[in-house]
């Protein structure tokens, strides 16, 4: 049996813009992502089926995550800039977690365990402490700078798996 793959930045992309019906750049080497950035982060927690190991995190900050819950809902850029300033809805965070989820056929490979979405922690919620613990170790990942067009933002979304 082989680990869960890390996906490489092009397939992050064509997924991103497949899912967003837009265009999206994408540039790697962003700064690793941490805790305390203002405005908090969006953490989706991958684990692995059956035996339900902490395999894989996705960590977005909040103006890229407003930029992606508010293009997948089809909502106007003025949106996701304000949402960037004041914080996710409830709506822009379920569409964030429904893109994480979408996410996840990424870490999925042929001879490795099936990998599920596990759970989705928005700006402000307690992680457990392994969670956090991963979202700064230094694990193969990719920290990514992400643009979603015609006015959505941009920011930085990690991937890591262990």
């Amino acid at each position: 049996m082989i680990a869960t793959p890390l996906p490489n930045p092009q397939d992050i992309k064509e997924m991103l813009e497949m899912l967003l019906g837009r265009e999206v750049t994408i540039t790697t080497g962003a700064d690793m992502p941490s805790l305390n950035a203002e405005g908090g982060q969006v953490v989706g927690v991958f684990e692995n089926d059956p035996y339900r190991n902490l395999v894989a995190l996705w960590v977005s900050d909040l103006p890229i995550s407003a930029a992606i819950g508010a293009a997948i809902g089809l909502l106007p850029a003025s949106v996701a800039v304000e949402a960037a300033e004041l914080g996710l809805t409830t709506a822009l965070g379920d569409n964030v977690r429904e893109a994480i989820n979408v996410a996840g056929s990424l870490l999925n490979a042929e001879g490795a365990p099936h990998v599920l979405l596990k759970d989705v922690y928005l700006p402000g919620e307690r992680l457990p402490k392994d969670v956090a613990t991963l979202v700064s170790s230094y694990v193969p990942r990719h920290n990514l700078k992400v643009n979603v067009s015609n006015g959505y933002g941009d920011g930085v979304l990690s991937i890591a798996v262990r």
